[in-house]
């Protein structure tokens, strides 16, 4: 699948996954798209773990009642920043940044290899659940987990929604056309 098909094709699965695992090979390709993502300064701040222990999984998936992606997934990338970043150029971090390019190449590597996910973050910030999943995965103090992808195979079959046309959003010399 080349890389602009994809893109059409990426979308948030919340859906339930089949009852496989992620082999470690594809996680590893997965999170290597991650790591030749840009950042700023070419820093290279954002770190990842791989959770591929079921029990783990089904530790962390249980923590989110209301998506079967998260309680279903044969695996979970996570994403790791900073609690307090060092600035790398004039005063400014771009942790947030770095690890929101990661991801998006993430997404598009899980897509291209048949598989499906969904960007955790807003769940991650509320009621201590990142800080509850970074004591399971070790993290050291002053690390959090910024966002989580659990993989799986879907098992139900849905699509990208509909996006705005191009001259919604997009135009050429002046905003607005």
């Amino acid at each position: 699948m080349d890389v602009f098909e994809a893109i059409s094709r990426r979308h948030s699965y919340r859906g339930p996954f089949r009852d496989r695992p992620v082999p470690r090979e594809d996680l590893k390709r997965i999170v290597q798209t991650a790591l030749q993502a840009p950042s700023g300064k070419n820093a290279q701040t954002t770190t990842f773990v791989i959770v591929d222990d079921p029990e783990h999984v089904k530790q962390i998936g249980k923590m989110h009642t209301g998506n079967k992606a998260m309680q279903q997934a044969g695996a979970m990338i996570a994403c790791i920043v900073d609690k307090k970043p060092e600035p790398v150029y004039k005063g400014h971090s771009f942790q947030v940044e770095d690890c929101a390019a990661a991801v998006e190449n993430m997404l598009l590597a899980v897509t291209a290899l048949g598989y499906a996910t969904v960007w955790i973050d807003g769940w991650l910030r509320a009621e201590g659940h990142a800080e509850t999943i970074g004591r399971l995965l070790g993290l050291p103090e002053g690390k959090v987990v910024r966002v989580l992808l659990p993989i799986g195979v879907p098992d139900e079959k849905s699509r990208q929604p509909e996006k705005k046309p191009f001259q919604e959003r997009a135009w050429f010399n002046r905003f607005g056309g």
